[in-house]
């Protein structure tokens, strides 16, 4: 299936490829399983949404470097996504994407039951992002992530969600599928490869 790409608006920044994804609980373990499948040349930008208590999410950050082929960091206001890192939501609120395509952090929605929230950034990316992206969600508890995923997926992209039979906790990619927001359920093992037939290495000799 095509992968989905996003109308460029007029007079944007080139933008690089990007993988959106979303965790809840569960999340850390498949997130390293996950970023342990990529090469250390990967070429898009990840940025993750991980429901995590704020006093955790530094060492979140530092952990999933440890498990991963690319460098992982806390997003930080106003940065941009780069192809070979990794950006954790962090602390001030949740995440979003703003026009220019930079990140940026929102106190508001603040009844929502989760900060950050995972469908307010992958809802955010739909309306501002130009250029190829993926969005993935993974297990967690409740439905947050669903409606994103399937606002993405109108838009034309393309969206995986985790499967039951490898979701800790099978409440999100459940909401997803219910909704009919992923192209592809698959377990946590072949998502990885499935984002490197999305985004193919372009040197030659490097293997996606």
């Amino acid at each position: 299936m095509r992968i989905g790409v996003a109308q460029k608006a007029p007079g944007a920044a080139e933008r690089p490829p990007l993988v959106v994804i979303g965790a809840s609980a569960g999340g850390p373990a498949a997130l390293a399983v996950l970023l342990k499948g990529l090469p250390a040349k990967f070429p898009a930008a990840i940025v993750i949404v991980q429901h995590v208590d704020e006093r955790f999410v530094d060492g979140l950050a530092t952990w999933l470097g440890e498990q991963s082929n690319l460098p992982v960091r806390l997003a930080q206001e106003g940065e941009r996504p780069e192809v070979g890192a990794v950006l954790v939501a962090g602390h001030g609120g949740h995440l979003t994407m703003r026009a220019d395509g930079r990140l940026a952090y929102a106190a508001e929605p603040r009844t929502l039951a989760f900060c950050p929230s995972i469908d307010v950034f992958f809802e955010s990316v739909c309306q501002r992002w130009s250029g190829k992206a993926v969005g993935v969600l993974l297990t967690g508890m409740g439905a947050d992530g669903a409606l994103g995923l399937k606002a993405l997926r109108l838009k034309g992209l393309h969206t995986i969600a985790q499967d039951q039979a490898t979701s800790a906790v099978y409440g999100m990619p459940k909401a997803a599928a219910a909704a009919h927001a992923a192209v592809d359920i698959l377990p946590l093992d072949r998502i990885a490869a499935r984002l490197a037939r999305a985004f193919p290495m372009m040197a030659t000799g490097d293997e996606p």
